[in-house]
Protein backbone atom coordinates (compact mmCIF):
# COMPACT_ATOMS: atom_id res chain seq x y z
CA UNK A 1 0.00 0.00 0.00
CA UNK A 2 1.30 3.46 -1.10
CA UNK A 3 2.07 5.68 1.96
CA UNK A 4 0.41 8.61 2.22
CA UNK A 5 1.91 11.70 2.91
CA UNK A 6 -0.38 14.74 3.63
CA UNK A 7 -1.48 17.61 6.46
CA UNK A 8 -3.52 16.06 9.60
CA UNK A 9 -6.55 16.85 10.87
CA UNK A 10 -7.34 17.29 14.44
CA UNK A 11 -8.43 13.78 14.96
CA UNK A 12 -5.03 12.40 14.00
CA UNK A 13 -2.98 14.97 16.14
CA UNK A 14 -3.03 12.07 18.80
CA UNK A 15 -1.16 9.35 16.74
CA UNK A 16 1.07 11.97 15.00
CA UNK A 17 2.51 13.14 18.22
CA UNK A 18 2.94 9.49 19.07
CA UNK A 19 4.60 8.83 15.83
CA UNK A 20 7.17 12.16 16.91
CA UNK A 21 7.59 10.91 20.66
CA UNK A 22 8.63 7.49 18.77
CA UNK A 23 10.92 9.31 16.29
CA UNK A 24 12.89 10.94 19.39
CA UNK A 25 12.66 8.26 21.43
CA UNK A 26 10.43 9.52 24.11
CA UNK A 27 7.37 7.77 25.80
CA UNK A 28 4.39 6.91 23.32
CA UNK A 29 1.99 7.26 25.89
CA UNK A 30 0.47 10.48 25.15
CA UNK A 31 -1.29 11.99 28.38
CA UNK A 32 -4.51 14.25 27.79
CA UNK A 33 -2.52 17.23 29.44
CA UNK A 34 -0.17 16.67 26.40
CA UNK A 35 -2.67 16.18 23.74
CA UNK A 36 -4.31 19.41 24.87
CA UNK A 37 -0.75 21.23 25.14
CA UNK A 38 -0.29 20.15 21.68
CA UNK A 39 -3.18 20.86 20.18
CA UNK A 40 -2.92 24.26 21.51
CA UNK A 41 -0.37 25.77 18.94
CA UNK A 42 -0.66 22.84 16.18
CA UNK A 43 -1.72 24.64 13.16
CA UNK A 44 -2.90 20.92 10.99
CA UNK A 45 -2.58 22.94 7.39
CA UNK A 46 1.15 23.13 8.37
CA UNK A 47 1.70 19.81 10.13
CA UNK A 48 2.20 17.33 7.55
CA UNK A 49 2.48 13.40 8.71
CA UNK A 50 3.11 9.82 6.68
CA UNK A 51 0.44 7.51 6.96
CA UNK A 52 1.01 3.40 6.14
CA UNK A 53 -2.38 1.72 6.64
CA UNK A 54 -3.82 4.76 8.73
CA UNK A 55 -0.80 4.37 11.34
CA UNK A 56 1.50 7.68 11.22
CA UNK A 57 5.16 6.82 10.60
CA UNK A 58 6.96 10.34 10.27
CA UNK A 59 6.38 14.27 11.27
CA UNK A 60 7.05 17.33 10.04
CA UNK A 61 5.74 20.82 11.27
CA UNK A 62 6.35 24.52 10.43
CA UNK A 63 5.49 27.96 11.80
CA UNK A 64 5.97 31.22 10.75
CA UNK A 65 8.88 33.01 11.99
CA UNK A 66 10.55 36.81 11.74
CA UNK A 67 14.31 36.16 11.81
CA UNK A 68 17.26 38.73 12.60
CA UNK A 69 19.16 40.14 9.78
CA UNK A 70 22.37 41.68 9.83
CA UNK A 71 22.22 45.24 10.29
CA UNK A 72 18.64 44.41 12.19
CA UNK A 73 15.91 43.87 9.54
CA UNK A 74 12.90 41.53 10.63
CA UNK A 75 12.71 38.77 8.08
CA UNK A 76 9.78 36.48 7.07
CA UNK A 77 10.85 32.69 7.83
CA UNK A 78 9.76 29.36 7.25
CA UNK A 79 10.53 27.66 10.65
CA UNK A 80 10.72 23.43 10.10
CA UNK A 81 10.84 21.63 13.54
CA UNK A 82 9.13 18.10 14.78
CA UNK A 83 10.97 16.87 11.53
CA UNK A 84 11.10 12.35 12.59
CA UNK A 85 10.71 9.48 10.79
CA UNK A 86 10.23 6.13 12.42
CA UNK A 87 12.77 3.72 12.27
CA UNK A 88 10.79 1.04 10.87
CA UNK A 89 10.36 3.15 7.64
CA UNK A 90 13.11 4.79 7.12
CA UNK A 91 15.06 5.15 3.40
CA UNK A 92 11.81 5.74 1.90
CA UNK A 93 11.82 9.31 0.68
CA UNK A 94 9.00 10.58 3.33
CA UNK A 95 11.15 13.35 4.10
CA UNK A 96 11.82 14.65 1.28
CA UNK A 97 8.37 14.36 -0.07
CA UNK A 98 7.03 16.46 3.49
CA UNK A 99 10.14 18.88 2.69
CA UNK A 100 9.14 19.22 -1.00
CA UNK A 101 5.84 19.91 0.19
CA UNK A 102 6.35 22.68 2.94
CA UNK A 103 9.49 24.83 0.84
CA UNK A 104 6.97 25.35 -2.00
CA UNK A 105 4.56 26.06 -0.03
CA UNK A 106 6.60 28.81 2.09
CA UNK A 107 8.19 30.23 -1.28
CA UNK A 108 4.13 30.86 -2.15
CA UNK A 109 3.28 32.64 0.89
CA UNK A 110 6.82 35.05 0.48
CA UNK A 111 8.77 33.85 3.16
CA UNK A 112 12.09 35.12 1.99
CA UNK A 113 14.04 31.40 4.07
CA UNK A 114 13.36 28.63 6.08
CA UNK A 115 15.16 27.71 9.01
CA UNK A 116 15.45 24.91 11.40
CA UNK A 117 17.77 22.98 13.99
CA UNK A 118 19.28 20.62 13.25
CA UNK A 119 19.40 17.35 15.13
CA UNK A 120 21.87 15.73 12.80
CA UNK A 121 24.18 17.54 10.50
CA UNK A 122 23.73 15.51 7.03
CA UNK A 123 20.26 15.79 6.80
CA UNK A 124 19.51 18.74 5.83
CA UNK A 125 22.06 20.40 3.11
CA UNK A 126 20.79 17.94 0.18
CA UNK A 127 17.05 20.16 1.09
CA UNK A 128 19.60 23.44 0.32
CA UNK A 129 20.04 24.35 4.14
CA UNK A 130 23.31 25.39 5.12
CA UNK A 131 24.66 26.13 8.74
CA UNK A 132 24.49 29.58 9.46
CA UNK A 133 25.11 30.07 13.20
CA UNK A 134 27.26 28.02 15.72
CA UNK A 135 27.30 27.74 19.35
CA UNK A 136 29.86 27.19 22.13
CA UNK A 137 29.32 26.28 25.80
CA UNK A 138 31.98 27.03 28.83
CA UNK A 139 32.80 25.24 32.12
CA UNK A 140 34.05 28.51 34.08
CA UNK A 141 36.08 27.50 37.48
CA UNK A 142 35.38 30.06 39.82
CA UNK A 143 37.84 29.96 42.13
CA UNK A 144 40.83 30.15 38.91
CA UNK A 145 38.92 33.13 36.92
CA UNK A 146 40.85 36.01 39.47
CA UNK A 147 37.61 37.75 40.17
CA UNK A 148 37.34 39.38 43.66
CA UNK A 149 35.94 37.02 46.31
CA UNK A 150 34.65 39.96 48.14
CA UNK A 151 32.30 41.03 44.60
CA UNK A 152 29.06 42.35 45.80
CA UNK A 153 27.46 44.00 42.93
CA UNK A 154 28.35 46.05 39.85
CA UNK A 155 30.77 48.79 39.97
CA UNK A 156 28.59 50.84 37.57
CA UNK A 157 25.69 52.24 39.59
CA UNK A 158 23.45 48.99 38.31
CA UNK A 159 22.41 46.65 40.37
CA UNK A 160 21.47 42.57 40.45
CA UNK A 161 17.99 42.05 41.47
CA UNK A 162 16.25 38.25 42.21
CA UNK A 163 12.81 37.71 40.25
CA UNK A 164 10.66 35.45 40.12
CA UNK A 165 9.14 33.77 36.78
CA UNK A 166 5.95 36.16 37.07
CA UNK A 167 8.33 39.06 36.69
CA UNK A 168 10.11 37.50 33.65
CA UNK A 169 6.81 36.98 31.85
CA UNK A 170 6.53 40.84 32.38
CA UNK A 171 10.04 42.19 32.09
CA UNK A 172 11.93 39.24 29.58
CA UNK A 173 9.52 40.17 26.06
CA UNK A 174 10.74 43.93 25.96
CA UNK A 175 14.04 42.87 26.99
CA UNK A 176 14.74 40.22 24.90
CA UNK A 177 13.06 42.72 21.88
CA UNK A 178 15.80 45.23 22.72
CA UNK A 179 18.13 42.44 21.59
CA UNK A 180 16.40 40.87 18.98
CA UNK A 181 16.89 44.44 17.09
CA UNK A 182 20.22 44.36 17.29
CA UNK A 183 21.62 40.49 17.28
CA UNK A 184 21.56 38.62 13.49
CA UNK A 185 20.58 35.15 14.06
CA UNK A 186 17.67 35.87 17.19
CA UNK A 187 14.43 34.60 16.07
CA UNK A 188 10.54 36.01 17.73
CA UNK A 189 9.38 34.28 21.07
CA UNK A 190 5.39 34.67 21.00
CA UNK A 191 3.69 34.46 24.80
CA UNK A 192 3.87 30.82 24.90
CA UNK A 193 7.47 31.08 24.66
CA UNK A 194 7.51 32.59 27.54
CA UNK A 195 4.98 30.62 29.33
CA UNK A 196 6.63 27.29 28.68
CA UNK A 197 10.13 28.58 29.64
CA UNK A 198 9.15 29.90 33.11
CA UNK A 199 6.77 26.46 33.77
CA UNK A 200 3.48 27.73 33.48
CA UNK A 201 2.81 25.59 30.48
CA UNK A 202 4.14 21.99 31.22
CA UNK A 203 5.74 21.21 27.51
CA UNK A 204 5.92 17.66 26.48
CA UNK A 205 5.20 16.32 29.94
CA UNK A 206 8.60 16.88 31.12
CA UNK A 207 9.31 17.14 34.87
CA UNK A 208 9.96 21.33 35.24
CA UNK A 209 12.06 22.49 37.87
CA UNK A 210 11.82 25.94 38.74
CA UNK A 211 15.27 27.71 38.17
CA UNK A 212 16.81 31.03 39.66
CA UNK A 213 15.85 33.94 37.68
CA UNK A 214 17.90 37.50 38.39
CA UNK A 215 18.14 40.88 36.45
CA UNK A 216 20.85 43.61 35.70
CA UNK A 217 18.99 46.77 36.06
CA UNK A 218 21.51 49.82 35.26
CA UNK A 219 22.18 52.85 37.09
CA UNK A 220 18.35 54.57 35.40
CA UNK A 221 16.92 51.61 36.87
CA UNK A 222 16.28 50.49 33.11
CA UNK A 223 16.06 46.22 32.63
CA UNK A 224 19.21 45.26 30.48
CA UNK A 225 20.14 41.76 31.36
CA UNK A 226 18.46 38.62 32.31
CA UNK A 227 20.06 35.18 34.00
CA UNK A 228 18.05 31.74 34.33
CA UNK A 229 19.94 29.26 36.17
CA UNK A 230 19.83 25.70 38.08
CA UNK A 231 22.25 24.46 40.65
CA UNK A 232 23.20 21.47 41.77
CA UNK A 233 23.83 19.88 45.33
CA UNK A 234 27.27 18.53 45.55
CA UNK A 235 29.68 18.00 48.01
CA UNK A 236 33.26 16.64 48.54
CA UNK A 237 33.94 13.96 51.06
CA UNK A 238 35.32 17.34 53.94
CA UNK A 239 32.20 18.59 53.66
CA UNK A 240 32.97 20.90 51.31
CA UNK A 241 30.22 22.62 48.69
CA UNK A 242 31.45 21.56 45.05
CA UNK A 243 28.33 22.98 43.30
CA UNK A 244 28.05 24.00 39.72
CA UNK A 245 25.43 26.27 38.35
CA UNK A 246 23.93 25.87 34.61
CA UNK A 247 22.97 28.79 32.93
CA UNK A 248 19.69 28.18 30.19
CA UNK A 249 19.74 31.77 29.23
CA UNK A 250 21.49 35.07 29.61
CA UNK A 251 20.60 37.85 27.56
CA UNK A 252 21.75 41.16 27.70
CA UNK A 253 21.78 44.13 25.34
CA UNK A 254 25.09 46.12 27.00
CA UNK A 255 28.22 45.09 27.91
CA UNK A 256 27.90 46.07 31.35
CA UNK A 257 25.01 43.68 32.21
CA UNK A 258 26.92 40.97 30.23
CA UNK A 259 29.91 41.67 32.97
CA UNK A 260 27.55 42.11 35.47
CA UNK A 261 25.49 39.18 35.68
CA UNK A 262 28.93 36.62 34.52
CA UNK A 263 30.40 37.97 37.58
CA UNK A 264 26.91 37.48 39.81
CA UNK A 265 26.79 34.13 39.08
CA UNK A 266 30.56 33.65 39.98
CA UNK A 267 30.29 35.42 43.14
CA UNK A 268 27.57 32.75 44.25
CA UNK A 269 28.44 30.87 47.54
CA UNK A 270 29.29 27.20 46.97
CA UNK A 271 28.90 27.54 43.16
CA UNK A 272 32.34 26.22 42.01
CA UNK A 273 31.90 26.12 38.67
CA UNK A 274 29.56 27.84 35.76
CA UNK A 275 28.30 26.57 32.76
CA UNK A 276 27.55 28.71 30.74
CA UNK A 277 24.91 27.40 27.98
CA UNK A 278 25.21 27.47 24.41
CA UNK A 279 26.65 30.70 23.88
CA UNK A 280 27.57 32.56 20.52
CA UNK A 281 31.45 31.52 19.45
CA UNK A 282 32.75 34.76 20.15
CA UNK A 283 31.29 35.87 23.14
CA UNK A 284 32.70 37.90 25.89
CA UNK A 285 32.24 35.64 28.80
CA UNK A 286 35.89 33.78 28.67
CA UNK A 287 37.54 37.66 28.57
CA UNK A 288 35.69 38.73 31.38
CA UNK A 289 37.80 37.09 34.14
CA UNK A 290 41.08 38.20 34.41
CA UNK A 291 42.28 34.73 34.16
CA UNK A 292 40.31 33.60 30.89
CA UNK A 293 41.73 29.80 30.76
CA UNK A 294 39.39 29.81 33.75
CA UNK A 295 37.12 29.12 31.33
CA UNK A 296 37.01 26.05 29.06
CA UNK A 297 35.09 25.04 26.05
CA UNK A 298 33.05 21.85 26.56
CA UNK A 299 30.97 21.68 23.68
CA UNK A 300 30.85 23.30 20.31
CA UNK A 301 28.72 22.21 17.02
CA UNK A 302 26.38 24.15 14.20
CA UNK A 303 23.13 25.61 15.19
CA UNK A 304 20.56 26.98 13.25
CA UNK A 305 20.29 26.21 9.38
CA UNK A 306 19.07 28.99 6.83
CA UNK A 307 17.50 28.18 3.30
CA UNK A 308 17.04 30.84 1.40
CA UNK A 309 13.84 31.35 -0.83
CA UNK A 310 14.35 34.52 -2.44
CA UNK A 311 17.72 35.19 -3.03
CA UNK A 312 17.13 38.85 -3.72
CA UNK A 313 14.82 39.67 -0.74
CA UNK A 314 17.53 37.98 1.50
CA UNK A 315 20.70 40.05 -0.05
CA UNK A 316 18.58 43.31 0.09
CA UNK A 317 17.45 42.74 3.80
CA UNK A 318 20.52 42.90 5.17
CA UNK A 319 23.92 45.44 5.41
CA UNK A 320 27.28 45.16 4.23
CA UNK A 321 30.33 45.66 6.05
CA UNK A 322 31.85 47.94 2.54
CA UNK A 323 31.01 48.44 -0.49
CA UNK A 324 31.06 46.41 -3.75
CA UNK A 325 29.94 44.31 -6.22
CA UNK A 326 28.89 41.08 -6.66
CA UNK A 327 27.74 38.40 -9.35
CA UNK A 328 26.56 35.22 -8.05
CA UNK A 329 25.76 32.15 -9.93
CA UNK A 330 23.32 30.16 -7.01
CA UNK A 331 22.44 26.61 -7.71
CA UNK A 332 19.29 25.24 -6.56
CA UNK A 333 18.93 21.40 -7.57
CA UNK A 334 15.09 21.97 -6.09
CA UNK A 335 14.39 25.21 -8.46
CA UNK A 336 13.14 27.39 -5.84
CA UNK A 337 15.68 30.14 -5.40
CA UNK A 338 18.78 29.57 -8.25
CA UNK A 339 20.01 31.70 -11.04
CA UNK A 340 22.35 34.52 -11.60
CA UNK A 341 22.25 37.95 -9.31
CA UNK A 342 23.83 40.86 -9.26
CA UNK A 343 24.55 42.49 -5.80
CA UNK A 344 25.34 46.13 -5.13
CA UNK A 345 26.21 47.05 -1.78
CA UNK A 346 27.31 50.23 -0.06
CA UNK A 347 27.23 52.05 3.54
CA UNK A 348 23.25 52.95 2.50
CA UNK A 349 22.00 49.77 1.70
CA UNK A 350 21.95 47.07 -1.14
CA UNK A 351 20.83 46.04 -4.40
CA UNK A 352 19.92 42.90 -5.74
CA UNK A 353 18.44 41.97 -9.30
CA UNK A 354 18.69 39.03 -12.03
CA UNK A 355 21.21 39.51 -14.27
CA UNK A 356 22.96 37.92 -17.58
CA UNK A 357 26.60 38.88 -16.73
CA UNK A 358 29.20 36.52 -16.19
CA UNK A 359 29.37 35.12 -12.49
CA UNK A 360 32.15 36.56 -10.45
CA UNK A 361 31.47 33.01 -7.96
CA UNK A 362 29.51 30.10 -8.33
CA UNK A 363 27.93 28.50 -5.33
CA UNK A 364 25.10 26.21 -4.36
CA UNK A 365 22.55 27.64 -2.31
CA UNK A 366 22.69 25.86 0.86
CA UNK A 367 26.57 27.75 0.78
CA UNK A 368 24.99 30.68 0.21
CA UNK A 369 22.56 30.12 3.40
CA UNK A 370 25.61 29.86 5.19
CA UNK A 371 27.30 33.22 4.53
CA UNK A 372 23.92 35.24 4.32
CA UNK A 373 24.69 35.48 8.16
CA UNK A 374 27.90 36.63 7.64
CA UNK A 375 29.46 34.03 9.95
CA UNK A 376 31.26 31.94 7.44
CA UNK A 377 34.19 32.65 5.43
CA UNK A 378 33.79 32.43 1.34
CA UNK A 379 37.11 32.00 1.31
CA UNK A 380 37.48 29.16 3.37
CA UNK A 381 34.35 27.31 1.23
CA UNK A 382 36.63 27.94 -2.08
CA UNK A 383 39.69 26.17 -0.13
CA UNK A 384 37.03 23.20 0.57
CA UNK A 385 35.74 23.11 -3.00
CA UNK A 386 32.11 23.98 -1.66
CA UNK A 387 32.60 27.51 -3.55
CA UNK A 388 34.41 28.47 -7.04
CA UNK A 389 35.71 31.42 -8.14
CA UNK A 390 34.73 32.43 -11.47
CA UNK A 391 37.05 35.68 -11.29
CA UNK A 392 40.36 35.47 -9.30
CA UNK A 393 39.27 37.40 -5.56
CA UNK A 394 36.04 37.08 -5.76
CA UNK A 395 35.83 35.16 -2.46
CA UNK A 396 37.74 37.77 -1.25
CA UNK A 397 35.34 40.45 -2.28
CA UNK A 398 32.71 38.10 -0.49
CA UNK A 399 34.45 38.23 2.57
CA UNK A 400 34.60 41.96 2.40
CA UNK A 401 31.26 42.10 2.10
CA UNK A 402 29.13 39.69 4.14
CA UNK A 403 31.65 38.87 6.83
CA UNK A 404 30.38 40.79 10.45
CA UNK A 405 33.00 41.68 13.13
CA UNK A 406 30.37 39.89 15.72
CA UNK A 407 29.28 36.43 14.79
CA UNK A 408 25.57 35.72 14.70
CA UNK A 409 23.51 33.73 17.61
CA UNK A 410 20.40 31.88 17.91
CA UNK A 411 19.91 31.42 21.39
CA UNK A 412 16.80 29.36 20.85
CA UNK A 413 15.77 25.82 19.84
CA UNK A 414 12.92 25.47 18.05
Amino acid sequence: MAIDVRPITDAEVHDWTRALNTGFLRSPVISDEQLADRRSFTDPARTQGAFDDGRCVATFRSFAQELTAVGGAQVRADAVTNVSVSPTHRRRGLLTRMMAADLTAAKERGDVLASLIAAEYPIYGRYGFGPATWITEWEIDVPRTGLDPRWSGPADGGRIDLVDAADVRKLGPELYERLRATQPGTVTRDERWWRVNTGEIQHNGLPWEEPHYAVYRSANGTVDGLVVYRADEKWGDSGQPLNTAKVSQLIAVSPAAERALWHYLCSIDWILKVRTGFRAPDDLVQLLFPDPRAARIVGQADWMWVRLLDVVAALESRTYEGSGGLVLEVADRHGLAGGRFRLEATGDGASCAPTTRSADLSLDVSELGTLWLGDESAVRLAALGRVREERPGAAAVADALFRTSRRPWCPDVF
